[in-house]
């Protein structure tokens, strides 16, 4: 075919089969934006997907690491209410009359007490002492009840001994005296009171 022929059937070609053979440049915008726009939405998911895969993973080691070593700050809990025991049971009195070697050994166990507290919050174990709040079946032990009129029922009036947090856990319950006799604040606070007086009963 020569080219004057081809020039020829080209002219003699009807216009939707010239438009179909050469599209316009309006439609080769528009498929390439839509393709700029699937390809940006791809790349949009996949980091969603990655930023999420690294903050799983993050959270995992985490996980890892704390309860790795809850079995060990668990027993190391024993250490910390006897030390806490030890300095309740000496009076103001008796540490203001104490001779200079029993203040200086005093002074020694409160000093073990705080590095102790200081080592178990570093590695994610933390104290908390919940007097006055309200009984929480989930992180307190109710151990007994107090008769209290002025205090609503269900508060926690007494600290027998502090709970811990490893992380988000529960690594031990705070052991407390909670209020009975005061007025209801809600319809939970008489479950949490009922609760209270059943361990209480099993206790005496």
């Amino acid at each position: 075919m020569t080219e004057k022929t081809a020039r020829a059937e080209d002219a003699a070609a009807p216009p939707e089969a010239t438009a179909s053979a050469n599209p316009s440049a309006a439609q080769q915008q528009s498929d390439a934006a839509a393709l700029a726009a699937e390809l940006k939405d791809r790349l949009l998911r996949t980091l969603a997907e990655m930023e999420n895969l690294r903050k799983r993973t993050e959270r995992e080691v985490t996980d890892a690491r704390l309860y790795g070593v809850a079995s060990f700050a668990r027993d190391m809990l024993g250490v910390a209410d006897n030390m806490r025991r030890a300095l309740d049971a000496v009076s103001p009195e008796l540490r203001a009359s104490a001779e200079p070697g029993v203040k200086a050994l005093i002074d020694g166990v409160e000093l073990t007490e705080r590095e102790l507290l200081k080592a178990l919050e570093k590695n994610g174990v933390r104290q908390f002492s919940p007097r006055g709040e309200k009984f929480d079946p989930n992180v307190h032990q109710a151990i007994f009840e107090v008769p209290n009129p002025s205090v609503p029922a269900g508060s926690v009036v007494e600290v027998v001994a502090p709970g811990y947090m490893i992380g988000e856990r529960v690594l031990r319950p705070a052991m407390v005296g909670v209020s009975k006799g005061g007025p209801k604040t809600a319809p939970a606070s008489r479950a949490v009171n009922d609760n209270a007086t059943a361990v209480a009963g099993k206790d005496s």
